[in-house]
């Protein structure tokens, strides 16, 4: 919907509805910024309310790079994200997808050619793999993973040790013996907050079969969610660590099935990390929220 379409007497502005994996997010164009300036995060709160508003996992205003004063992105886009209660997040791999998949679906970027988008992690390249109607699949570069200390994590009044995965934001990653084991998570998982002053995303991760893996995670600033694009990354890096996986010479795939569907993770033998996995678009409209 073109940002003239805004009603400005009566504050309306344009958005749209997608997930990936059902991970699912509000997004505002405001190509120019002039719409929503310094997003709020009580407008993202209200936007992310599954009751009273919109509903999502978080907020993605698609603007342009320079008109958030980053001029010298080699990216025209910037994915600004938010989590649901507003907090600013550094990346979400889910969520990467979904704004890639807006930029094609409206002409603004050639699906033809892989899809650039700056992002508080740096630049991510994005190519379609195949377009269906509704969506299409996506594989993103998500760069190296920063594999960091062994740390703890607690959940239901049980206590696991965690691998800590910096994939952009901060993971801890536990294997479980099973996935209802660490309860209903409705409150952030205990952690050392000497290592995660700011929080963290936690993965509960049990092993299905050789290189596949389930997982349920809680997401700073969101709660739990049906899937998490850079925890299924930072899941697969520690099982492949765990299984002396480490790819040397070749690449290493891991299946990693979430609440929502499944996504595929490769560790490059350069050390990257490729997600694959669908993006959806499923609705469009105009709020004044």
């Amino acid at each position: 919907m073109p940002e003239s379409s805004i009603d400005r007497a009566r504050q309306t502005y344009p958005f749209v509805k997608g997930h990936g994996t059902e991970n699912d997010f509000v997004l505002l164009p405001d190509h120019d910024g002039t719409i929503h300036g310094d997003l709020s995060a009580e407008r993202v709160r209200a936007l992310c309310d599954r009751r009273a508003g919109i509903g999502g996992d978080g907020v993605m205003r698609v603007v342009r790079s320079a008109a958030v004063g980053r001029p010298l992105s080699v990216a025209t886009w910037f994915m600004d994200y938010r989590n649901s209660d507003g907090s600013v997040s550094e990346m979400c791999g889910n969520g990467v997808r979904v704004f890639a998949h807006h930029l094609v679906t409206e002409g603004l970027v050639d699906a033809a050619v892989p899809v650039v988008v700056d992002t508080r992690d740096g630049v991510k390249t994005i190519t379609v793999d195949t377009v269906a109607d509704g969506g299409a699949t996506y594989t993103v570069d998500m760069g190296p993973a920063k594999v960091l200390g062994q740390t703890t994590v607690g959940a239901n009044g049980v206590t696991w040790p965690a691998q800590h995965v910096d994939m952009g934001n901060p993971h801890a990653v536990a294997f479980v013996s099973s996935l209802q084991v660490v309860g209903t998570l409705v409150d952030p998982p205990a952690r050392d907050r000497g290592v995660y002053p700011d929080g963290v995303n936690v993965e509960f991760v049990v092993r299905r079969g050789e290189r596949h893996v389930a997982m349920r995670v809680h997401e700073r600033g969101s709660g739990e969610t049906r899937s998490c694009g850079t925890g299924a990354c930072a899941v697969m890096v520690a099982a492949a660590l765990a299984d002396g996986a480490r790819p040397e010479g070749d690449d290493v795939t891991y299946r990693v099935d979430v609440p929502g569907g499944t996504l595929h993770v490769t560790w490059t033998a350069d050390e990257r990390v490729l997600l694959t996995g669908p993006a959806v678009l499923v609705a469009r409209g105009t709020t004044d929220l």
